[in-house]
């Protein structure tokens, strides 16, 4: 079930969106989404008797992070090696904060402060209910479902900084959808899905879930066993090797299989 947060120029709601995507992860012309009665990670999925045309629609940040986006650094070792790391004996984790969470279409803002600007896409866990202590084997007992992130980071004031905070952390550093698809298990991506990154229709970033150092349920279990998880809470679960620079009037389009595509432009703030 692929769970959307959407507006058609009034408030916001949430919907289920119908129909197949295409080999790209965008969904087909006559592809609808059904308006439910609020945010299922509260009040359940209740269907209302209300459609809208998927192009009619704005489609916005599928879930708005109660409390926190947990980032996971130097999750894939080829991503590691090419910024000259090694690889965490642990998870390693970072905190963005739920200010710098944008969505479908939505610009990314280059920051004054920085003069590289990179991308990131990412696989992102979205939790749903409060958790404290999951074991890895019941990790799918408080997952949600599954998304697509852009862990947009300062790359400059990463290095100038040693932590990942202010590098991370700007409005809009955090893009989130397209929607939030339920309906798969931790081992779909253990086994391999394959995400990419295209900056302006070139392919930068061509990878495999099946190559992160800690999977999902082993992430859910280390951050659990660290810091309570709430409904809503993301967790970003690293990146693939082929991160680069951003300039504004870039598009930058991360598609997951599966899942769907996110697409961001960099404008000046």
């Amino acid at each position: 079930m692929r769970i959307a947060r959407f507006t058609t120029g009034e408030d916001p709601l949430y919907g289920v969106v119908t129909g197949e995507l295409d080999e790209l992860g965008q969904p087909s012309e006559d592809s609808v989404v059904v308006a439910l009665a609020g945010d299922p990670l509260y009040v359940g999925v209740k269907l209302l008797d209300q459609q809208f045309r998927l192009p009619d629609v704005r489609l916005l940040a599928p879930v708005l992070p109660r409390s926190k986006v947990v980032g996971i650094g130097r999750n894939y070792a080829a991503h590691a090696a090419e910024l000259g790391n090694d690889v965490p004996s642990e998870p390693m984790m970072f905190l963005k904060p739920n200010t710098s969470v944008v969505g479908p279409g939505d610009p990314v803002f280059y920051p004054p402060q920085t003069q590289d600007l990179h991308y990131e896409g990412e696989l992102a866990v979205v939790i749903g209910r409060i958790c404290r202590d999951v074991p890895a084997e019941r990790a799918t007992d408080v997952i949600h479902g599954y998304t697509v992130a852009n862990d947009v980071t300062a790359r400059d004031l990463q290095r100038r900084d040693g932590h990942f905070t202010r590098a991370k952390g700007f409005d809009s550093f955090c893009p989130l959808g397209p929607w939030i698809e339920t309906d798969l298990d931790p081992q779909t991506f253990k086994d391999g899905v394959r995400l990419q990154t295209f900056l302006n229709g070139e392919v930068v970033q061509d990878g495999s879930t099946a190559d992160m150092v800690f999977d999902i349920p082993a992430l859910v279990a280390h951050v659990s066993s660290i810091m309570t998880l709430l409904p809503g809470d993301v967790i970003l679960t690293g990146t693939p090797e082929g991160v680069g620079p951003m300039e504004v009037g870039d598009e930058v389009e991360i598609s997951i299989d599966g899942l769907g595509t996110l697409t961001n432009k960099v404008a000046t703030r």
